[in-house]
C-alpha cells in the first residue's frame, strides 16, 4: 500500500518531539476526522506505523507521537529478549503525567492539521491504551479506543470525569489484565454515555499486533471493525 506519511515535530513547553503523520491516500479533506495513535512500550515501530497507515487508508488523519522522547527518542523495539527488557525499563522510567500532557499536545497539533471542524479520537495499545483513556477522561479528545490498556484499572478515579465515548477492548487470556480488573473498569464506566467494553474469548495481551506471538487474527479483525464503526459515530 502506498502511504502518504512523514515525521513532524510537535512543540511543548518541555521541548519538542517527533510524531508520525499519516494522511489519507487522497490527502486531507475539509473536516477529516483525526486519530492520535498511541504506541505500546516498543516505540513508534513498524507495526505502529502500519496501524497509522491502516487508519489513514480508512480516511483518518493520524498522528502517532513518540511517547519516550525524553529518554529514548525515536526508539524502535521488538517484542522479545533484550528489546523486551529495554521496553520495560522505558515504561518504568516514563512520567505518566508528562506522557498525558504530550498526548494533549499531540491532539492540539492534530486539530491544527485537520481544522476546527474536525474531531479527534485517541486510539492506544497497552500503555498507549492507558494514555488514550486518560486523554479522554481529561477532555483532550472527543473519543477514545483503548486496546488492552495496562493500568486503567489502577486509575479509575479518572473515570468520574469521563464525558466522551470510549470503546474498551480486552483479551480474556491476558495475564497482565485479569478478568477482575476488566470488571472493575466495566463497573467504573457503567452508565457513561457511549461507553462500550468488549472482551475477546480467544485473545491474549497484544492480540492486535501482527508482529507478536499473541496476535489473534479473528479478534483483531473483529475489534478493528468495531472500532471503525464506533469512530464513525463518535466523530461525526
Amino acid at each position: 500500500m502506498t502511504t502518504n506519511s512523514r515525521w513532524i515535530r510537535i512543540d511543548t513547553p518541555d521541548g519538542s518531539f517527533d510524531a508520525y503523520l499519516s494522511l489519507p491516500p487522497a490527502g486531507k479533506q475539509p473536516g477529516n476526522p483525526g486519530i492520535v495513535l498511541i504506541q505500546e512500550i516498543f516505540g513508534v515501530n513498524e507495526h505502529i506505523r502500519s496501524v497509522a497507515d491502516q487508519y489513514a487508508a480508512d480516511g483518518y488523519v493520524v498522528l502517532a507521537p513518540d511517547v519516550f522522547w525524553r529518554t529514548a527518542p525515536r526508539v524502535e523495539l521488538g517484542y522479545s529478549g533484550k528489546d523486551w527488557e529495554e521496553a520495560m525499563k522505558l515504561r518504568q522510567a516514563v512520567n505518566l503525567e508528562e506522557a498525558v500532557s504530550d498526548i494533549g499536545a499531540t491532539a492540539k497539533a492534530l486539530r491544527a492539521e485537520i481544522g476546527a471542524s474536525g474531531k479527534v479520537a485517541a486510539v492506544g495499545y497497552c500503555f498507549g491504551g492507558l494514555l488514550s483513556y486518560m486523554a479522554a477522561a481529561r477532555g483532550m479528545v472527543d473519543a477514545a479506543v483503548p486496546y488492552y490498556g495496562g493500568g486503567i484499572q489502577n486509575n479509575l478515579k479518572e473515570a468520574e470525569a469521563l464525558n466522551v465515548p470510549v470503546q474498551f477492548h480486552y483479551g480474556a487470556l491476558d495475564a497482565h489484565i485479569k478478568p477482575e480488573d476488566v470488571e472493575r473498569v466495566r463497573q467504573a464506566v457503567a452508565g457513561k454515555r457511549g461507553v462500550e467494553v468488549f472482551v475477546y474469548d480467544q485473545a491474549d495481551h497484544g492480540f492486535n499486533c501482527w508482529a507478536r506471538g499473541s496476535y489473534h487474527q479473528r479478534s483483531a479483525a473483529l475489534a478493528h471493525g468495531r472500532a471503525l464503526t464506533f469512530l464513525t459515530n463518535a466523530l461525526s
